[in-house]
């Protein structure tokens, strides 16, 4: 994997929305169930810190963010 990547455990979403209202341009929640939907998977660079704090402040630790390792893309 080059650069950043998320992904989410919706077995593990309890439908906060937390992530949803942090990063709207990498987030959405289902309209049926309420559950994180991940619009992007690669976010790009701009994105990046959105993506971090969504991860942090997801109350059921559902997003994960994959950053690279310092010195590599």
């Amino acid at each position: 994997m080059s650069g950043s990547h998320l992904s989410v455990d919706r077995e593990r979403c309890i439908g906060a929305g937390m992530c949803a209202m942090t990063a709207p341009a990498l987030f959405d929640q289902d309209v049926d169930d309420g559950l994180v939907l991940l619009l992007h998977a690669e976010p790009p660079t701009t994105h990046r810190a959105a993506a971090r704090m969504a991860a942090g402040v997801c109350p059921s630790a559902a997003i994960t963010f994959h950053e690279p390792e310092a010195g590599h893309p």
